[in-house]
């Protein structure tokens, strides 16, 4: 699976782009609603009982902004109910603070200016009141967030989760399933033979105190559209916006270039558009997943973080003896694996600019001394 040890600076990233994946991830929230924005109420079939995911996000929300006050105190500023308040929030009666202090109550992220009000929660239950963390979870970090909660199968359920920008896949597609559903409806390659079993072993032993981190990366097209993110000042999140394109120039949210309109996708059929007319090495871009996982310490939920970084190919192979290496893993890919990240669309565009990049450089086998293979 390509894991690694996570240290917990490195939960939560935050960059200078900022309020651009805001701005994609409030109107995706405005626009398309529990298709970015669900949580799941308890259920049971007559043999597996499955436990709703409102707990859950709400323990997530509340240790989440314990973690950004303090990881990035100079970004988010935060209050605390006061001692003498009567109902402290809690999940399972254990108060929802660190270092036995008083719950934080409300938290504004600054560079949107955008306040929320934690007590709320405590006004809504069940569904409405985890959807209601959930959203304002989406307001906090720039990843996606997938909670993970185990069946008295053993199983681990898709019950809830925040998924504004995933690109490639729908979480409507995948909610409510197990992990070996998710993987094996997504057509992952050699998930049944290779990973089925070690993953399952992995989410159950996962502990509270050992976090970890891998990376996973795509190509994907774009339309030839300016790049925004520069000119937004994150204080427009309640304007009606004409078109998607207006908002997400990069196809952040959803990789229409290269997989069609959203809402048409067969799933575990991705890349179904026609190679766009506009496919050039300018409109060619780096699609890199770091995925996280941590198990909440009250609710044992598992939360999956997928924090996405877009980059223009033409950037990236500035850096000499990048576009051998990148040239190198894209040809590396077995048949299996180059389907599902549809490499037939833009392989010769790609590697025609990428070898020509390569040979300029005077690189020649896809690597550079004192280099690590792709994409270290």
């Amino acid at each position: 699976m390509g894991i690694r040890s996570m240290p917990w600076s490195e939960w939560i990233e935050l960059d200078s782009d900022f309020v651009y994946y805001q701005r994609v991830r409030q109107f995706r929230l405005r626009t398309r609603g529990d298709d970015v924005v669900r949580v799941l109420p308890p259920r049971a079939d007559g043999v597996v009982i499955v436990p709703g995911g409102a707990d859950a996000a709400k323990e997530l929300l509340y240790e989440l902004v314990e973690y950004l006050a303090r990881r990035y105190p100079s970004s988010f500023q935060i209050t605390r109910l006061q001692p003498s308040t009567p109902h402290i929030p809690t999940v399972g009666s254990v108060p929802l603070s660190w270092d036995d202090r008083m719950p934080i109550r409300t938290v504004t992220a600054l560079a949107t200016g955008v306040t929320y009000d934690l007590s709320k929660l405590e006004t809504l239950h069940c569904v409405d009141m985890g959807e209601e963390a959930m959203r304002i979870v989406t307001g906090l970090v720039q990843e996606d967030v997938a909670i993970m909660i185990e069946g008295t199968d053993g199983k681990y359920y898709f019950q809830a989760g925040s998924i504004c920008i995933p690109g490639f896949w729908r979480m409507r597609d995948k909610i409510g399933k197990p992990l070996d559903e998710i993987h094996l409806s997504g057509n992952v390659p050699q998930f049944k033979e290779k990973l089925k079993t070690s993953m399952e072993r992995f989410f159950k032993r996962l502990a509270v105190n050992k976090p970890v981190i891998r990376n996973n990366y795509f190509i994907q097209v774009v339309k030839p559209s300016k790049d925004k993110r520069a000119a937004d000042d994150g204080r427009s999140f309640d304007m009606e916006e004409e078109t998607t394109s207006d908002v997400d120039p990069e196809e952040l949210g959803w990789s229409e270039s290269t997989n069609g309109p959203e809402d048409s996708l067969e799933h575990g059929h991705g890349h179904s558009a026609d190679p766009a007319a506009y496919l050039r090495p300018a409109t060619l871009r780096l699609r890199n997943e770091r995925q996280t996982l941590r198990r909440l310490p009250r609710t044992g939920a598992i939360v999956f973080g997928i924090r996405t970084y877009l980059f223009k190919v033409e950037d990236l192979v500035r850096e000499r003896g990048v576009a051998g290496r990148l040239a190198s893993a894209v040809r590396s890919w077995p048949e299996d694996v180059a389907v599902y990240k549809g490499r037939k669309m833009y392989r010769d565009v790609l590697l025609g600019y990428l070898d020509e990049c390569a040979e300029k450089e005077g690189i020649t086998g896809g690597s550079v001394e004192g280099t690590l293979p792709y994409p270290y």
